[in-house]
């Protein structure tokens, strides 16, 4: 851990992974507890026609990824909260159709093409200052929108008919939801990247909610277990010099599996 804060780049990375984990926790247990762990998916991979986008406008990546996931976000509530019968069928276009856009705007971008594989599977050690700062707001956003909202995205979460008698604006409330799993998924991607954002976002929270007895608690503990998670493979992959974002997920997917005995 010594050698790890004394290079600047690594504790760019050490940073980027703790407002990651922050997020996970948060937001990854309110993915799970509404079951939208699919739909986040499609967010992910879809975040990369923002990123496609960005470099063809010449716009900062991290920015084109998060307005066009959260633009993505709005159709995917319009769409699965009128017709949730096929809300797979739609999110699995819009995350073929984000991804393909994407690959062509930049197949289209003049000059320097980014490195695919660095938004597949995160590029950790990568993450500048300027993109940290981004992350730290964007994070205190999210974080503080859900803390304003607990309230009613807990009732949403788990009885949308009894948020509706409550008068809760659940139709708004949903669109909102996905908005916060759109920006923080963006954010996720540059740790773990496309492909592995999903473990880093259910896996916690999926470990956290057999000790839990409040999805506060759920919270909290998802929390602990995505900073644990991130700095732990973080250092391995330091040590062993491996891929970060992979690291990451084999560290959570080792505590998942030693999880599945453990019921309540």
């Amino acid at each position: 851990m010594t050698e790890l804060l004394q290079q600047e780049f690594l504790r760019n990375a050490l940073y980027a992974g703790l407002l990651a984990g922050l997020l996970c926790g948060v937001i990854g247990s309110l993915v799970v507890v509404n079951g939208v762990v699919f739909l986040a998916g499609g967010l992910a991979h879809g975040a990369y026609g923002g990123i496609g986008l960005a470099y063809f406008l010449g716009y900062p990546p991290l920015a084109g990824a998060a307005a066009f996931s959260v633009g993505l976000s709005a159709v995917m509530a319009w769409m699965t909260l009128h017709d949730r019968r096929r809300a797979d069928t739609v999110i699995g276009v819009l995350w073929a159709t984000g991804m393909a856009v994407g690959i062509i705007l930049l197949d289209l971008t003049p000059g320097y093409h980014p490195d695919l594989m660095s938004y597949l599977f995160g590029s950790i050690l990568a993450v500048p200052a300027e993109d940290l700062k981004i992350m730290a707001a964007v994070t205190a956003v999210v974080i503080l929108l859900t803390v304003s909202f607990y309230r009613p995205l807990e009732a949403l979460s788990y009885d949308r008919d009894y948020a509706r008698t409550r008068g809760i604006p659940v139709g708004p409330l949903y669109f909102l939801l996905l908005a916060l799993v759109a920006l923080s998924v963006v954010l996720v991607i540059s740790v773990v990247g496309l492909i592995l954002v999903i473990a880093l976002l259910s896996i916690p929270p999926y470990i956290a909610e057999k000790f839990s007895r409040s999805l506060w608690g759920m919270m909290i503990r998802a929390t602990v277990l995505s900073l644990l998670f991130t700095v732990s493979g973080l250092l391995l992959a330091f040590r062993f010099n491996l891929t970060s974002g992979a690291a990451v997920i084999v560290v959570a997917a080792t505590a998942f599996f030693l999880s599945l005995p453990f019921r309540r």
